[in-house]
């Protein structure tokens, strides 16, 4: 009797089962490089995401230190404006005077000195208002004013565009900042 159906492939050389073996450890060998890469390029992720946490809490740190400077800076300024006026006679220079004027006691002593330089006439004008002294210069050429105010012991000062006119200006000095007429000089104020 004769059977039908397949008949079984003669066994394969041994060269050719080698050359598979061969070709199947070259692909491992592949995918095992693939690997090692991809965990290289995890690792590098990894790190950058941990770099990234690291920034996140410098930047916390700070902020919480800039938060910390405005409230020493609020209490400064608070510690500054409550200080007691003791009379101190400061040392001014190079006053030029218009007329004679009246100046009000000096910054107290013993209590540090703050100097305010504004760039806008709004600030200056929002800080000068009530001062002691005021003074300030016309500068022709360059069109500006210099307008320097002590309030308590601050010196607040202000350089920019004004009008041409020193008594016009004196008179709207004292108008816009609640001063006396007599308290205002030209010229500039030098606390040494």
């Amino acid at each position: 009797m004769k059977r039908t159906g397949r008949m079984a492939k003669p066994p394969q050389s041994k060269d050719e089962a080698l050359e598979a073996l061969d070709f199947i450890v070259n692909v491992l060998k592949e995918h095992e490089r693939d690997l090692d890469k991809i965990v290289g390029e995890l690792a590098t992720v990894a790190e950058q995401m941990g770099n990234t946490g690291e920034l996140t809490d410098k930047m916390e740190k700070l902020e919480e230190k800039i938060n910390s400077l405005q409230k020493q800076v609020t209490c400064l300024i608070s510690n500054i404006s409550s200080a007691p006026a003791k009379p101190n006679t400061p040392s001014i220079n190079n006053i030029q005077t218009i007329q004679a004027a009246t100046v009000a006691p000096a910054p107290p002593s013993g209590n540090p000195s703050v100097s305010i330089r504004c760039v806008q006439w709004m600030d200056f004008q929002a800080l000068a208002i009530g001062a002691q002294t005021l003074s300030f210069s016309y500068k022709e050429q360059e069109k500006i004013i210099q307008a320097n105010a002590i309030k308590g012991n601050q010196l607040i000062s202000y350089n920019g565009p004004t009008p041409k006119f020193s008594a016009v200006f004196k008179a709207f000095l004292a108008k816009e900042l609640g001063i006396p007429k007599q308290n205002i000089i030209e010229g500039t104020l030098s606390i040494e």
